[in-house]
């Protein structure tokens, strides 16, 4: 490594050979699919600052010619990624947040965030970074881009998992001091078998928590609850509506336009109004655990409430757009599981202000032998709770409008995002409510770019 190397500041960190920019540090990995180390010349050849990579994985050395000089050979790239992020936090000494749940973790680390923000500068991860690649990503961007640890008060950090001991493995580089557990739901139920067996998954955050820390546990998950003797030597604070919960709310109220839910958040003798830019009961229960982490580091209800309500909707995640047609849509096509979605069509439903409900579902992915049979109770859930349309995108989602018909819905099935697009256009008409949900690789977001196109905005 040359001198000027070692003297210069990183712009970023990526492992996308696709999305380097011009100054960053390019990580090579090994992934299923194909190997970084194939990318490194085209990476360099972008602008990239330096590449992280594995001696015996490229060839041909010498015909890098001066781009020698900017390889940085270890053993596992991989690894050294999370190292390089677990030595950051060391030498740093922030709070740590940590947040898993099977539905709205990244929702809940948003409004953590916003919280947070009350009582110092956070860092938090990017979308749903919370992998063992995502996380030490977003560590990295406290030594890129011209920021600095000390710039930092606090991180807010996403921990996810798809088989047992990756929260172990994260909360290792990221040791948290308060742990916050959402819920156990279905969500990845293909690579565990069973709900228990994700709740053991999921207890290893709390284990991972500093001494002395706090748990911040969902009182309205049994699984979750009993993760609070898992380790005696930490705080537990409990949010949700059951009887006892330290952090709780009433008098929720939804608007009739699914512009936002009230309610009177409620922790010890205090309370206050909150208004959350977010539809749902789910979503109240996300926002109560975000103002359990802040009663956790002494705040008040008053400033809690107050960064709940100006927190903005995360992208995708239930964001209302309402069309020039006199259409609205609830664009929530960031992800889906059983859970989220029969909560979210619920949520459409108690919104009272619209002549018809439609929801467009796409296939739910990750759900195992299972599958069919979820996607089926989840159709004739949204069909019960009074959707009057119910539209399936791709695979398995064809149980799901099926079932739907049965329980009284009129269903249709596309197997693309865009002959769906196609349809909805054709369908909806003013008045109309639009809940759009699917999994990540379904991209039912299609349908929301398709309806935006078509009728534009109504700013």
């Amino acid at each position: 490594m040359s001198d000027e190397l070692a003297a210069s500041e990183p712009a970023g960190f990526a492992v996308d050979s696709r999305s380097v920019k011009a100054g960053e540090v390019f990580v090579a990995l090994q992934g299923e699919r194909t190997d970084g180390h194939k990318y490194v010349r085209q990476v360099f050849e972008n602008g990239a600052l330096a590449a992280v990579v594995a001696h015996r994985r490229l060839e041909n050395l010498s015909s890098y010619g001066d781009y020698q000089n900017r390889l940085l050979f270890v053993e596992s790239p991989a690894f050294s990624l999370e190292l390089l992020a677990s030595r950051i936090l060391a030498r740093w000494g922030g709070g740590i947040v940590g947040i898993t749940a099977s539905a709205g973790k990244t929702t809940i680390k948003d409004l953590v965030g916003a919280v947070l923000e009350r009582s110092g500068r956070v860092i938090k991860s990017l979308g749903n970074f919370n992998t063992t690649v995502g996380l030490p990503l977003t560590i990295t961007r406290m030594i890129s881009g011209g920021s600095k640890p000390e710039d930092f008060d606090l991180a807010v950090l996403e921990m996810g998992m798809s088989s047992f001991g990756e929260i172990s493995r994260l909360v290792d580089i990221a040791p948290p001091d308060i742990g916050v557990v959402g819920n156990v739901g279905l969500a990845h139920i293909e690579f565990f078998g069973s709900e228990d067996a994700i709740a053991r998954a999921k207890s290893e955050l709390v284990q991972g928590i500093k001494a002395g820390g706090i748990a911040i546990l969902n009182a309205d998950d049994g699984r979750v609850i009993a993760m609070r003797k898992i380790r005696p030597d930490t705080r537990v604070i409990t949010f949700g509506f059951a009887e006892g919960s330290d952090v709780t709310a009433s008098e929720v109220r939804q608007a009739a336009d699914l512009g936002g839910t009230d309610f009177v958040l409620r922790a010890g003798k205090e309370q206050a109004l909150v208004t959350i830019q977010l539809a749902g009961m789910h979503n109240v229960q996300n926002a109560l655990a975000a103002a359990a982490v802040g009663i956790g580091v002494g705040q008040k209800v008053e400033e809690i409430a107050q960064a709940l309500s100006q927190a903005p909707p995360p992208k995708m995640r239930g964001v209302v757009v309402r069309l020039s047609n006199g259409v609205t849509v609830l664009d929530d096509t960031y992800n889906s599981n059983p859970v989220a979605l029969i909560e979210a069509a619920r949520a459409l439903v108690s919104a009272k202000g619209f002549k018809r409900r439609i929801v467009v579902a796409g296939e739910m992915l990750e759900l195992g032998e299972k599958s069919t049979e979820l996607h089926r109770d989840c159709g004739q859930a949204i069909a019960k709770a009074g959707v009057e349309i119910v539209i399936g995108v791709q695979g398995e989602a064809k149980q799901l409008a099926s079932s739907a018909t049965e329980a009284g819905a009129q269903g249709f099935f596309f197997e693309t995002p865009e002959e769906a697009a196609e349809r909805v256009a054709e369908l909806v008409k003013a008045g109309d409510a639009v809940l759009i949900k699917g999994s990540r690789g379904v991209r039912t977001e299609k349908v929301v770019e398709n309806l935006k196109s078509r009728f534009g905005r109504d700013e």
